[in-house]
């Protein structure tokens, strides 16, 4: 055996945009042939983008796909190309497949064993499992060619490949983020090499699709389970490696550590916002700001995300804003360098009352007061948007979200939720992460520092309503994300009629998150396309 090049091209699709996603392809094989590479391997489902979700069940989309397919087979001269495409067969039948290219012929075709059907995942809807695991020679190399999900588990395509004498397993993939997952893939990664004596190439792609945000971090593992390469996070990239398979533990390089934690949740936000925004055709966003810690965090990742020229901040005050949350508005768009408008809902908050006061004689001031004073501000932003074009951008975390702590039209409404998958305390949290970049923080202090508040009454805080956040999103995640019981987690150490409390909100407040607008993802169970909760339901489990 000789030493295998290997390229990884990990690439920013866009889904529907066949044409797109097939020219790039061809570039970035321009580019792996020009690094004298004899293999490149590009994403799962490169060519049409993933997910695709219900376009597979248009026939000419399938049938476009396939002839995109045959312009890279015919771009393939003196390089072996590993692109993932929808292979179907005389019936109709669907397959998320690996093309294995060379010297512009068709090598074969693998077919996805392993069709993962859970949180964000359905993909059984819509292909039929493969049955076979081939190995392929790329310069006298044996290349076991795999896709994403197969490589999880232990007994399965990798190891039937290595056991057929596969020396390198090539694993493209679409592997969504979420906070801490490429920790967790590098380790499993790891064991699969270490189980099976082979080298493992790890492609995945990059960049957002809806909710969903894909992280990068393509990379290549020793059979001592060691990384030798890895690629940029949230970036495109093009890795290339030398693989000597006759060496099974060579020297392990300085390799540059990933993200921090914070600063790779910070990152998913941005790389999240930046295309759901330019992916569906806009070029600026509008957000309203109020001086409070979340439509602060919103705005900031909005300019990182889109550059601060193509972000406005509008300030709404009424009788109830405080003079430092303007202050506060005002400080932090300077300090930004975006633009801040000021508008006034307080002629529009009255006329409202004076119109309703017939109506509410005899009832005292609540809910509907203060809900008003939310979707004047949303028909504000509303109006703004379809003026200029520009994106609304919506402020609520997911503690607001599970809680049911927004008003429908009114803050809720707009195009994306950059936050919505965020607890309150990460809030905070990724706040400060932001504010060490460069020589001088960017969010004030004041902002960190005040007690959260909607100001839609009189000296009103948050914790008039909800338990303190940090109590509230330990709850949350619990019941949330890991679907304990009350008992469960009053086991844990919490109050039982706060938990009681918490939960029944959380149920009640499903309709809401039905018509909220989308938003990253960045916990392993969002709600949206992770959590499906029916609305009508009646289970209380206590």
């Amino acid at each position: 055996m000789t030493t295998l090049r290997a390229a990884l091209a990990q690439i920013n699709t866009t889904v529907g945009d066949l044409r797109g996603n097939t020219a790039k392809t061809l570039d970035y094989i321009d580019q792996a042939r020009a690094r004298d590479a004899h293999l490149v391997a590009f994403p799962e489902l490169t060519v049409t983008g993933y997910p695709p979700e219900d376009l597979l069940f248009k026939p000419h989309l399938i049938a476009e796909n396939r002839a995109c397919l045959d312009r890279i087979i015919d771009h393939s001269q003196g390089i072996a190309v590993v692109v993932g495409f929808v292979d179907s067969d005389d019936r109709g039948s669907l397959f998320n497949s690996a093309a294995v290219i060379r010297d512009r012929r068709l090598l074969g075709i693998y077919h996805k064993v392993h069709l993962p059907n859970y949180g964000v995942f359905d993909e059984k809807r819509y292909f039929l499992p493969g049955a076979d695991s081939p190995v392929f020679n790329i310069n006298n190399t044996p290349v076991g060619v795999n896709v994403c999900e197969d490589i999880w588990f232990e007994q399965g395509p990798t190891n039937l490949q290595a056991s057929a004498g596969a020396r390198v397993i090539m694993n493209i993939n679409g592997s969504p983020y979420h906070r801490g997952k490429g920790r967790e893939r590098e380790e499993m990664l790891a064991d699969r090499a270490r189980d099976n004596g082979v080298y493992v190439c790890y492609a995945n792609m990059v960049g957002g699709q809806d909710e969903l945000v894909f992280d990068g971090g393509s990379c290549v593992l020793s059979p001592s389970g060691d990384v030798l390469a890895r690629g940029k996070q949230f970036a495109e990239d093009l890795l290339v490696i030398d693989i000597d398979p006759d060496i099974s533990r060579p020297p392990t390089p300085s390799l540059p550590d990933p993200l921090p934690d914070l600063e790779e949740v910070y990152q998913a936000l941005t790389t999240g916002t930046r295309d759901y925004v330019r992916k569906n055709g806009f070029s600026k966003v509008v957000i309203g700001l109020s001086g409070g810690i979340d439509s602060t965090l919103t705005a900031t990742v909005a300019a990182d995300a889109l550059g601060p020229e193509n972000v406005t901040v509008v300030t709404m005050p009424s009788r109830y804003s405080s003079e430092g949350s303007v202050a506060d508005s005002d400080i932090l768009a300077r300090n930004l360098g975006i633009e801040l408008w000021n508008i006034t809902i307080e002629d529009m908050f009255q006329a409202s009352l004076d119109s309703l006061a017939p109506h509410f004689a005899g009832t005292g001031s609540g809910i509907a007061e203060e809900n008003l004073q939310a979707r004047m501000r949303g028909i504000l932003l509303m109006a703004i948007s379809n003026k200029f074009g520009w994106l609304v951008l919506t402020t609520g975390n997911k503690s607001e979200m599970a809680m049911g702590y927004g008003t429908l039209y009114g803050d809720m409404a707009g195009g994306f939720a950059v936050i919505k998958d965020v607890p309150k305390i990460l809030v905070y949290q990724l706040a400060e992460t932001r504010n060490t970049r460069g020589p001088t923080p960017v969010i004030p202090r004041s902002v960190i520092d005040k007690p959260p508040s909607a100001e839609l009454r009189p000296d009103q805080k948050d914790t008039d309503s909800l338990p303190p956040y940090d109590i509230l999103d330990p709850v949350l995640e619990a019941y949330v994300e890991q679907d304990r019981s009350l008992a469960e987690i009053v086991n844990m150490g919490f109050d039982e009629d706060m938990v009681r409390r918490v939960i029944k909100a959380v149920d009640r407040n499903e309709y809401k998150r039905r018509q909220a607008a989308p938003g990253v993802k960045i916990t392993p169970r969002n709600f949206g396309r992770d959590r499906r909760m029916p609305i009508v339901n009646h289970y209380r489990g206590f």
